[in-house]
Formats: structure tokens, C-alpha cells, sequence
């Protein structure tokens, strides 16, 4: 499940693309102008905004760049929604940092279709997607992590570390990045709690064998490594 904001002054449009991705499995808020947009992104980062173009006050396109600029939201995905479908506003649209874009009047399964490529791509740990690394297997749909055929018992927090770490194998992830992205943006609490959950989730996957795929990078943070193959 992943957190979209849409961006969007034509209720209807905003309750059609709402209703859409609530069916689809998605948390979804939906404001109509760029201020409000602002004031939620900057309460909590979405994993992904749907952004109409011709906004009331600031457009869509402004908004856009601006938080391209923004290194918390430089990463953010953007689907750019708008009635302007020419060649040179798509242009325009890319360029402003929208990473698709799609014209009005829109076809539901197409948007919805556009919009789970993106997470896949940007946001893959949103989707309820099952992945493997190595011997570990951790499905987000049934909460369940397995070692081979033997089920690993994780608490909440070490579930969503683990699979956190596993969608980005041998990624390097400082604790401040697992901080924003495990517990939350914008949730302050001390650096040292992610040793302790570390600690927690190496300790569960002892008896597995699967610890030592949890590493410790001096001076860096955490990655999950992918074992070595075995020669034959």
C-alpha cells in the first residue's frame, strides 16, 4: 500500500482518481491547491503525488520544480495530471521534474497502470509485493517472513526494517535514511533505537543462519547483503 496525495481543484476529477486508488489497495488524501499541497508533503512525505497542472494560485508546473530543488523531496515521484496535452507542455512537464504525465480526459486503468510502474521503479518497498534475497522470503500481504520453509517471528518495527533492507539489497542505508523511511518522516526519535532494532532483527534471524546478511558499514550504516553463491 503506498501513500498518494493528489493535487487537484476539479472535485470530481480528485474523487474519480481517489476512488480509483483506494480500490486499488492505496492510503489517499487529496487537497486542491499548491499551499495545501505543501503543508501535507511537509507533515509527512507520500510515496508518490498525482499533481494537476493548472492549479489555483501556484500551478502545478511551479510546484513541481520546487520541490525538485528541495533535497527531501528531490526523489519524490510526480505524475503531472492536466488538460495540456500537447507535445511541447509534455516536454515542459518532464522537464519541470514530473516523472509521467498524463492528459485529460484519462483513461482510470491506464493512470492506475502508470502509476504502479512508478512505485515499482521508485517506491517498490509501497507495494504489497513479495521478495527474496537469498534464503529469506518476506511476504508484506501476509506479514510472514520465512528462512527456506521455516517461518522467522519478527515484531512490527523488524518486520518493516527487514523488508525495508531487503528491497534494496547491498544498499548502504545511514540511520537517519532508515529513520525517515522505517519509522516514518518526520518522526524524532534518537539514532541509537535503530542499533537496537538491528540488534532485535539479528537476533531472530539467528537461528536461521540469516544473520550475518545484516551488516554493519563503519562509519555508514546498515545494508543487507546477498550471500555468496555456493561453488560446486
Amino acid at each position: 500500500m503506498a501513500k498518494i496525495l493528489i493535487v487537484e481543484d476539479e472535485p470530481a476529477i480528485a474523487e474519480l482518481v481517489a476512488l480509483n486508488l483506494r480500490h486499488d489497495g492505496h492510503d489517499v488524501e487529496a487537497v486542491a491547491d499548491a499551499d495545501a499541497a505543501v503543508e501535507r508533503v511537509r507533515a509527512a512525505l507520500p510515496d508518490l503525488v498525482v499533481l494537476d497542472w493548472m492549479l489555483p494560485g501556484e500551478s502545478g508546473l511551479s510546484l513541481a520544480r520546487r520541490w525538485r530543488a528541495e533535497p527531501r523531496t528531490r526523489e519524490l515521484p510526480i505524475v503531472m495530471l492536466t488538460a495540456r496535452a500537447e507535445e511541447r507542455d509534455l516536454v515542459q512537464g518532464l522537464d519541470a521534474g514530473a516523472d509521467d504525465y498524463i492528459g485529460k480526459p484519462f483513461s482510470a486503468a491506464e493512470l492506475l497502470a502508470r502509476i504502479r510502474s512508478l512505485l515499482r521503479r521508485k517506491a517498490p518497498e509501497a507495494l504489497d509485493v513479495a521478495v527474496q534475497v537469498g534464503r529469506l522470503r518476506l511476504d508484506p500481504g501476509t506479514m510472514r517472513v520465512f528462512a527456506d520453509a521455516t517461518q522467522v517471528h519478527l515484531g512490527p518495527t523488524e518486520f518493516r526494517l527487514l523488508r525495508f533492507l531487503m528491497t534494496y539489497p547491498e544498499r548502504v542505508h545511514s540511520r537517519a535514511q532508515l529513520l525517515d523511511r522505517v519509522w516514518g518522516d518526520h518522526v524524532f526519535i534518537e539514532e541509537r533505537t535503530v542499533d537496537v532494532h538491528v540488534k532485535r532483527l539479528r537476533d531472530s534471524l539467528q537461528a536461521s543462519g540469516c544473520a550475518t546478511m545484516i551488516e554493519t558499514v563503519r562509519g555508514a550504516g546498515y545494508r543487507l547483503a546477498r550471500p555468496a553463491p555456493v561453488s560446486a
